[in-house]
């Protein structure tokens, strides 16, 4: 068994990169009881977090002490238990076939108390194909010694929101009008022409009056499966600079560096942003409107793939249950225009004031 000083000595070294990375572990071995530390032996029952990536800053490391282990794997069994690609799998299973396909599972702690924690979660995309990853805002509390996560979507998160010390005045009214969806009730596909869900002037993710090339109309957030949430733009007299589509608290979801950034706007709709490089980062931060994010790029830091310098783009929102999900773009106004689908992904168009644009032409973003 380790002594005490040395575990001290090797948490501290981890947290020189700010990076705890939980290993799986061959066999088990004794260990001294109450919670395990943070890389320390697991029981012979798997643990959830076996082979997830965990991110950590030290003072996050030092605030949850013992608790650290616990509190991933209670994040990384939520994960796992949401995750399309997981479904109907064992948290080893999920993981070691995302590891097979070269995907991880990252579990990032941004900031914590001795009771509370917060952060970032997600599935790497398939490295294969255009598309976005899987991922998650969290909020943990631990209540009677144990942790209960709550990722995005969850009933958990939308109470922790209300009551976590971690969560600002400025946050929590942005993200309790997004836990509790105080927008127009969703539809199952709205059509063009239809009362679609207001999205209370949501611009694209460009300054206005400046214009962007549509590069790809209408598609699934992962390029395959799902609603057709996205777009992707690229060039134009922007100075290829990405910017918020409206006000609301951002947070850098692949950390400091990563190209990933999702906006949760106020009304019950947020929106990402992958493929940047030069980003600012941000971790729950209130933002204004058309706030810089950063620039388009080809940036992969949570998978998927990118041909040439572009921003995806996606619309989110949540359904009646408190899930949370990308949705249709199709019959919705953003930045003036009104999108609709294509016969097949990337193919759909927009139009305004008697204008049609299709993948390879220029669109100005417009406020009103």
């Amino acid at each position: 068994m380790l002594s005490t000083l040395s575990v001290r000595t090797a948490v501290a070294a981890l947290a020189v990169t700010g990076l705890l990375v939980a290993v799986p572990q061959a066999t088990a071995a004794p260990r001294d009881a109450g919670a395990p530390t943070a890389g320390a032996v697991a029981d012979a029952a798997p643990s959830p977090s076996d082979g997830v990536t965990v991110k950590m800053s030290p003072a996050a490391a030092d605030d949850l002490g013992a608790s650290r282990k616990a509190l991933v794997d209670a994040v990384s069994t939520d994960v796992l238990a949401r995750s399309d690609d997981a479904k109907g799998l064992s948290a080893k299973a999920a993981v070691a076939e995302l590891a097979d396909e070269g995907r991880k599972v990252v579990v990032d702690v941004r900031t914590a108390s001795a009771d509370w924690a917060r952060g970032v979660a997600y599935v790497e995309a398939p490295r294969t194909r255009h598309g976005d990853p899987e991922g998650w805002l969290y909020i943990a509390h631990r209540k009677d010694g144990q942790w209960i996560a709550g990722l995005e979507g969850d009933r958990e998160f939308a109470d922790h929101v209300a009551t976590s010390p971690l969560v600002g005045k400025a946050e929590r009214r942005d993200m309790t009008a997004y836990a509790q969806r105080k927008a127009a009730p969703e539809q199952g596909k709205p059509s063009v022409g239809a009362a679609a869900a207001n999205t209370n002037g949501l611009l694209l993710p460009w300054m206005p009056d400046y214009y962007m090339t549509l590069t790809g109309g209408a598609h699934s957030h992962t390029g395959s499966t799902g609603y057709w949430s996205s777009l992707d733009f690229a060039g134009g007299n922007a100075s290829g600079r990405v910017r918020s589509s409206r006000e609301g608290t951002a947070t850098s979801m692949c950390g400091a560096g990563g190209g990933w950034t999702r906006v949760i706007h106020p009304g019950g709709f947020s929106t990402d942003y992958y493929h940047m490089f030069n980003t600012t980062y941000y971790n729950g931060t209130s933002i204004g409107r058309s706030a810089l994010l950063g620039s388009i790029g080809t940036d992969t830091c949570a998978g998927g793939a990118a041909t040439g310098a572009h921003v995806h783009w996606s619309l989110r929102t949540y359904d009646a249950n408190y899930n949370g999900q990308y949705t249709w773009l199709n019959g919705r106004t953003i930045g003036g225009w009104l999108w609709s689908n294509g016969s097949g992904q990337y193919s759909g168009c927009a139009t305004r004031l008697g204008v049609t644009a299709c993948p390879g032409t220029a669109i100005y973003n417009r406020a009103g």
